[in-house]
């Protein structure tokens, strides 16, 4: 797996830009990111949205959506990563939707969890069935990014 070290080493190389929305990570993720000097090079900052309501009022889904898919869902992150991608302006933003523990969430089970990275007219989602404590799968779902952001990112010139 990609460390968050090389991440932002190719971030800076490529001279693009990176932005999240977090929800079951609570921030975890731009923490681990802005733990690397210089990751003002490339990191404009991070939302946390981390009830329905934030992901409503703050980055702007809807009700009718939250309502018909749950929040943990591929069309959630989804939003999360392309709007999030336009209020911070980046290049490229990666969002966090899950259930981590330490109960089922919306008839979901513990460990289901999606990640989505929107870059340019792209977004893509993948969806993970993770195992562990909460922390546990907090931190798999980061190096899952880390390593999908790195793959995309070398994918685009």
């Amino acid at each position: 797996m990609i460390t968050p070290k090389e991440l932002s080493s190719l971030f800076i190389d490529k001279g693009r830009t990176l932005g999240c929305a977090e929800s079951f990570t609570g921030g975890l993720f731009a923490h681990e990111i802005t733990a690397i000097p210089g990751a003002s090079h490339f990191f404009k900052g991070g939302i946390i949205t981390y009830t329905n309501e934030e992901k409503w009022r703050i980055l702007g889904i809807s009700y009718e959506l939250i309502d018909r898919c749950g929040v943990i869902s591929q069309e959630i992150a989804q939003e999360m990563a392309s709007h999030a991608r336009q209020l911070l302006n980046v290049d490229y933003c990666v969002s966090f939707t899950g259930n981590a523990g330490p109960a089922a969430m919306e008839n979901k089970p513990i460990g289901e969890i999606y990640i989505a990275v929107a870059c340019y007219d792209l977004a893509i989602v993948t969806k993970h069935n993770l195992s562990g404590s909460r922390s546990e799968i907090q931190d798999q779902a980061i190096q899952i990014a880390c390593q999908l952001l790195y793959e995309l990112l070398q994918q685009k010139n």
